[in-house]
């Protein structure tokens, strides 16, 4: 009988550990970035008209409004930019400066069992591969819950040093200047009206909040973007400007994803590839200097 019982919970071991192995998930998340405050800056440029600013906000909304698809299993997971067609000559050089700054698209994959990430990027026409120790997060547990697609998620909150090289992070700066106050500054020295270009009207902020919901009952440590180290998957971010959400999960489905690490670009270190975006953005707020706000613009519109 004693027989009989090891072989059976030798086998119910054996059952839950391959029933591990093989589990596997797929999550589906929208990402809206807030563009109030572009939006209202275009507003009162008279240099644009109508007909341009809603041409630049449907764009704007393409870039900043997007769904990704994130497979997981026990240890790891990729993320992903949900494919679609564009249409020819929908994106123009100047939106495409943008997603450039914004990562481009590419495959995040982390693995937190090994505590590594490793994301591919183009960055103005060439390709990098990017890896990395994952980002240790100083989770706070909140005591909120609310319910996300049927499942209770628990709020967790964090700060967090701002990315210098994720465009989602500018601010537009704020006017705080009266009207006869804010025309005087304006002026150069000798009386004319200086120029500005969109560089000198954003701020990067220092350090940002982040406000993470994850479920239990999903008991992974995983998330997406670079999200991570929850007791459960993270199925809504926030960091004050941009939200992440899911919309739908689904477990242990028939088909398999593969779940690996890209190798395609430069290998760097992200100290390395922020170095270099930072260094392309100083070279192009040079270039930029003196330009009108409106030239800038027009090329964003193109």
């Amino acid at each position: 009988m004693r027989k009989i019982i090891l072989t059976l919970s030798l086998l119910l071991i054996a059952v839950i550990s391959n029933a591990q192995k093989d589990f596997q998930g797929v999550a589906v998340y929208e990402s809206k970035t807030s563009t109030s405050d572009f939006k209202a800056r275009m507003e009162g440029n008279k240099d644009i008209t109508p007909e341009m600013q809603k041409m630049i906000e449907e764009r704007m909304k393409k870039m900043f409004e997007k769904t990704f698809i994130l497979n997981f299993d026990k240890s790891a997971s990729i993320y992903k930019e949900e494919e679609k067609l564009d249409t020819p000559g929908q994106q123009g050089g100047g939106m495409r400066m943008m997603t450039s700054f914004m990562g481009g698209g590419g495959t995040y994959y982390k693995n937190v069992k090994e505590k590594i990430y490793t994301v591919d990027k183009e960055f103005m026409g060439k390709e990098f591969l990017v890896k990395d120790s994952l980002k240790v997060y100083d989770w706070k547990m909140e005591g909120e819950t609310k319910v996300i697609g049927g499942y209770t998620c628990y709020k967790a909150t964090t700060v967090i040093p701002a990315s210098k090289t994720d465009f989602r992070n500018f601010r537009m700066k704020r006017d705080k200047k009266d009207g006869e106050a804010k025309k005087e500054e304006a002026k150069s020295e000798d009386g004319k009206e200086k120029k500005t270009n969109f560089f000198n009207e954003v701020d990067m902020p220092k350090e940002i909040t982040i406000t993470a919901w994850y479920a239990p009952e999903i008991p992974i440590n995983q998330g997406p973007e670079g999200y991570w180290g929850l007791p459960g998957l993270i199925l809504e971010v926030n960091d004050g400007k941009t939200t992440i959400l899911c919309s739908k999960i689904v477990l242990n489905a028939k088909d398999k994803a593969e779940i690996k690490a890209p190798n395609n670009g430069k290998e760097v270190t992200q100290t390395e590839y922020d170095e270099i975006v930072t260094k392309k953005m100083d070279e192009m707020m040079e270039m930029n200097q003196g330009q009108g706000r409106g030239g800038m613009q027009m090329r964003m519109g193109r």
